[in-house]
């Protein structure tokens, strides 16, 4: 491991590579990765890797937007040998009732001026696309056929390899133990293998932000919670879109494998680092999916996990520097959205860590959105 780095990220998953990866593409050198296990062994590889642009806050349209545009091109941007796995068949966002129904609209009519293909479909043209809804749980949907779903390994191995091939150094089963600052400036990182001497650190560590954070001086307001996923035998493709409830609280998905793939979020789940795993996950789950796709209800489970969503304020993604420490920077509180974010996150961070003018407006994404007023916007289409 080097004793001395232009610049040190802390996470190893594709926040982290796509960081990596983008600096370097920037011209920049003596980057090295961190990360106390191995890659994607945090949210990148317990993620349900969803990849839409649905979203009812314009910062997350945007980030989604543009982080897709890469997505369909990023096989060949990276050079990769393997296969990241995009389908893109589109997401169907079920309405389940009148009040859902008039928000989708809204949040409709502000992607559509951003450029972004949604539309508003009948519960009949839900049905076409989707014929084994339940049709008495759907009052209306909306659909985008550009939003889809990649494989979250290969992906990130891509970054992984292109950021290599770029000279980025990886350091991995490496755990950092502390961060040392001299007169508001970063000077060394310390780990159990060593210490980096450096001036700029990245917090891309997901789940464990805000202790990164913390050893820093730099409190973050994001906290972690468990969120479960399971998956099912694989079986002859039956559905193509991914399909999403927020007041069911339920996303599905089938992979280019065949198997289902789907989770849900619970409010009441404590704040912790917990990643285990739940028979009344798995009861609620069952309950809901023979409610709304009652044919995927027939099919066995092979095995569920959990993974942590680390949450911020708004529900929208922390990406910048602060004042409080020259040279830390952050791309935390994605609140489970961090993977089909990763594009934008690295070139936008890179392009802000460089001193280049990023390309969208980041204000909205600042650390110092929070301080002393109400938020403008908070995102409300989580499950």
């Amino acid at each position: 491991m080097k004793s001395k780095a232009d610049y040190v990220i802390i996470g190893g998953g594709i926040s982290g590579c796509s960081i990596a990866y983008n600096l370097a593409m920037q011209g920049a050198k003596n980057i090295v990765v961190i990360d106390k296990s191995y890659m994607t062994s945090g949210a990148t590889g317990r993620c349900g890797a969803g990849v839409r642009q649905q979203w009812g806050t314009k910062m997350n349209c945007l980030l989604a937007k543009k982080s897709v545009e890469f997505f369909e091109n990023a096989k060949e941007i990276l050079q990769y040998e393997g296969d990241i796995e995009f389908k893109q068949e589109g997401y169907l966002i079920i309405a389940s009732n009148e009040n859902e129904a008039e928000q989708f609209k809204k949040n409709v009519a502000l992607q559509n001026d951003l450029g972004i293909p949604s539309k508003v479909l009948t519960k009949e043209e839900a049905l076409e696309i989707v014929p084994h809804l339940n049709p008495e749980q759907v009052h209306s949907a909306t659909f985008c056929h550009t939003d889809g779903h990649l494989n979250p390994f290969t992906m990130t191995d891509a970054y992984y390899h292109a950021a290599k091939r770029l000279g980025v150094e990886f350091n991995f089963y490496t755990e950092v133990l502390d961060i040392e600052t001299k007169a508001g400036k970063i000077t060394a990182v310390s780990t159990d293998k060593g210490k980096i001497k450096t001036n700029v650190v990245v917090n891309a560590a997901g789940g464990w932000s805000k202790e990164i954070g913390a050893l820093a001086g730099v409190e973050l307001p994001v906290y972690s919670r468990n969120h479960e996923i399971l998956v099912t035998e694989p079986v002859e493709k039956m559905q193509g879109p991914m399909v999403i409830s927020f007041s069911h609280n339920i996303y599905c998905q089938q992979t280019p494998h065949g198997a289902f793939i789907m989770g849900r979020g619970d409010k009441d789940e404590p704040k912790s680092h917990t990643m285990r795993s739940t028979w009344q996950f798995l009861d609620k789950m069952s309950s809901t999916v023979c409610k709304l796709l009652p044919k995927i209800g027939e099919l066995r489970v092979i095995r569920q996990w959990g993974g942590l969503y680390n949450m911020s304020p708004d529900h929208q993604p922390i990406i910048g520097g602060t004042k409080d420490l020259e040279g830390f920077y952050m791309a935390c509180g994605f609140s489970g959205h961090g993977f089909m974010l990763a594009p934008m996150t690295g070139l936008l961070l890179s392009e802000l860590i460089l001193g280049k003018t990023p390309s969208m407006p980041m204000e909205n994404l600042s650390l110092e959105r929070f301080e002393g007023q109400d938020l403008d916007e908070i995102e409300t289409s989580v499950v």
